[in-house]
């Protein structure tokens, strides 16, 4: 597992604020885009934005931050003038008023041009500009460098053997909506205890199953603050309890690992830390139980995987704009970052020398869970990286379950409902 990076043990909050962070990334991301540069534009000279003359050619590389007409203020909740209108609460803040700023340690530009769409981008992406300052002090970018995806480990070539990793997420034992037939039906199917003798094959070439967040739901009455009752109490644990009981049968057979979500008994920020093992007293007797962080990073037979509950994505929907949830995905990617909204619109933790979620080797597979749908597609870098990108639809909703095939990186769903169906 290589989920040391995402743990806070040994971190110490002495009051700090998130400028340094932003520090940490800017010179990790500026050193790397530093060296790409003589591939890319080896003949313009590197200004700071302080540096910048009107009119000459250079290249800027910053933070850039993107200005928000609609983007939610706390300031708003309690602002005089607005008290008699309500807060706009859209899905998606993104306007055609929005513009872009790129910041370093010197100072900040506004930016312009057509090639630069506001639309795309997010702040906390650090990228390397080429362009001139105009006359009225803005910068017009000519052309953009982003770090582009990382280096990859190359896969193995793989056996004819077929090797299966299960994803789900979204669970929600003891919400409203959860039907425990319908997870039950799913652990005889992966552990081998349902089906003919194809799925029965099938069940015993997973070699791992994943779940992807939000496995609990609790009755939002009891979380407001109040002292509990005992009765109260008992309704609270009720949940974890049930899913302990689940997981315990899966457990008994195929290596699991859990992830916390944003509806789980842990910390709210990222990187959320592991639940604790004491909350499944009868999974965590089994060695091959683990409860892992989000985000995770973990390694099958020369196979990387990365992933998160979905916050990173979900957040970046909101601030900008993509075809489908795995195009967010791929710009993540592409800009070697797994949470660039983090910590202006995302909640995390204020590290002090370093950014966890800066992403240092590609993946083979990069999934997120607690989606609407599900979608995947394999996508390819510039230096021959596969990437295959899986997003994991709420199972509570969907009653749906992914496959990946290690061997070739194909997925397929598993869904059942009222009708079983592969």
């Amino acid at each position: 597992m290589q989920d040391e990076r995402f743990g806070i043990q040994k971190e110490m909050y002495r009051g700090q604020q998130y400028s340094q962070i932003y520090f940490a990334r800017l010179h990790l991301m500026r050193t790397m885009l530093y060296s790409l540069i003589p591939n890319w534009k080896v003949h313009l000279p590197v200004c700071t934005v302080l540096g910048l003359e009107e009119g000459k050619e250079c290249i800027i590389v910053g933070t850039i931050y993107k200005h928000m007409k609609l983007k939610p203020s706390i300031l708003d909740e309690y602002s005089k003038e607005r008290s008699t209108t309500p807060l706009v609460k859209p899905h998606n803040f993104v306007s055609s008023d929005d513009y872009l700023v790129l910041e370093d340690e010197s100072g900040r530009v506004k930016l312009c041009g057509a090639l630069l769409l506001p639309s795309v981008f997010v702040t906390g992406i650090v990228v390397a500009l080429h362009g001139k300052e105009t006359g009225a002090g803005d910068f017009m970018v000519e052309d953009i460098l982003e770090a582009g995806f990382p280096h990859q480990i190359e896969r193995p070539l793989v056996s004819g053997e077929d090797k299966y990793v299960v994803f789900v997420s979204g669970l929600s034992v003891g919400g409203s909506s959860s039907n425990p037939l319908q997870f039950q039906l799913f652990i005889d199917h992966i552990t081998g205890h349902l089906g003919d003798e194809k799925e029965q094959s099938f069940a015993a070439r997973i070699v791992q199953v994943v779940v992807a967040g939000n496995s609990v739901e609790y009755p939002r009455t009891l979380l407001n603050g109040q002292n509990l009752s005992s009765k109260d109490q008992s309704r609270l644990s009720e949940p974890i309890k049930e899913l302990d009981i689940l997981l315990t049968q899966i457990a008994a057979g195929i290596p699991l690992d859990i992830m916390p979500g944003p509806d789980d008994p842990a910390n709210f920020s990222l990187p959320q830390q592991a639940l604790h093992r004491c909350l499944f007293p009868g999974s965590s007797a089994f060695n091959t139980f683990r409860s892992c962080s989000n985000p995770h990073s973990f390694e099958l037979d020369n196979v990387s995987f990365l992933g998160t509950s979905g916050q990173n994505i979900d957040d970046l929907e909101k601030y900008s704009d993509a075809s489908d949830k795995l195009g967010f995905m791929e710009r993540t990617l592409r800009w070697r970052h797994l949470a660039p909204t983090a910590p202006n619109t995302l909640g995390c933790y204020p590290f002090t020398d370093r950014d966890p979620f800066f992403i240092e080797t590609c993946p083979h597979v990069y999934f997120v869970g607690n989606q609407e749908k599900y979608q995947s597609r394999l996508i390819k870098g510039s230096e021959g990286q596969v990437v295959r990108l899986i997003c994991i639809p709420r199972f509570v909703e969907t009653g749906t379950a992914v496959v990946l095939n290690m061997r070739n990186l194909e997925c397929h769903t598993v869904s059942f409902g009222a009708e079983f169906s592969t």
